[in-house]
């Protein structure tokens, strides 16, 4: 029997938490598994167990010292994992040109280490529903992000004009609301002294309004060409 307090339990139902651990771990490991991700069900099943035990270490693993004068803080040692399980979490991010992946893993590596802490500490409801949660951002939320990034994605194009013939006040007129979103002009001399190169980029533009403002550009009688860049 493991005492903390005015607290018993058995030693199966500690191995039960353990299990339990394990199990909501899974299911959040099966969910980066399948994304491909290095942070899969393993890692995220370990973390969890690992939690979990931490936090039945931190809660009773000290009944045998406790006494009048010693006096116990189980939350002193799971606090330790909060910040502990940032190192791992730290390592699934990764920065591949200009884009930074790993954030969602690594968010998902630190839930599941408090997920096994909920476990450890005996709440299991919570723990499963946070399971249940967590896996309802990973799938049912994604589509939902994956629609705001398509909406929301960076432009970039070049614009080969007549000199001095385009500016902010131009594309204010012939864009309208749309010369808004606009975050970079950078007008230069093209090799030829009787053309700008605008680069442009705008943000936060819906694929077919980008595609109308390419569109509108060229039509400009003052236009030579409008190239389009990689999308962000």
């Amino acid at each position: 029997m493991k005492v903390f307090g005015p607290v018993s339990l058995a030693d199966w139902e500690l191995v039960a938490r353990l299990m339990l651990a394990a199990v909501l771990g899974s299911f959040i490991g099966i969910e980066r598994e399948r994304l491909a991700w290095a942070a899969g069900l393993r890692t995220h099943m370990l973390v969890c167990v690992g939690a979990c035990l931490i936090m039945i270490v931190s809660a009773y693993g000290f009944g045998s010292v406790l006494g009048q004068r010693v006096i116990l803080d189980p939350s002193r040692v799971a606090a330790q994992v909060v910040s502990g399980i940032g190192f791992l979490g730290a390592g699934t991010i990764l920065l591949r040109g200009e884009i930074v992946r790993g954030l969602t893993t690594a968010a998902s590596l630190w839930a599941v280490a408090a997920v096994g802490l909920a476990v450890g500490g005996g709440l299991y409801l919570e723990a499963t529903a946070a399971t249940v949660i967590m896996l309802g951002i990973l799938t049912i939320v994604k589509p939902f992000e994956e629609w705001l990034q398509h909406r929301n994605k960076h432009y970039e194009f070049s614009v080969l004009a007549d000199r001095n013939s385009i500016s902010i006040d131009v594309l204010n007129q012939v864009l309208g609301y749309r010369a808004r979103r606009i975050t970079r002009f950078i007008r230069s001399p093209d090799e030829d002294d009787s053309l700008d190169k605008i680069e442009i980029c705008a943000a936060r533009l819906p694929f077919d309004e980008f595609n109308d403002v390419l569109a509108t550009l060229k039509a400009l009688p003052y236009v030579h060409d409008v190239i389009r860049k990689n999308a962000g």
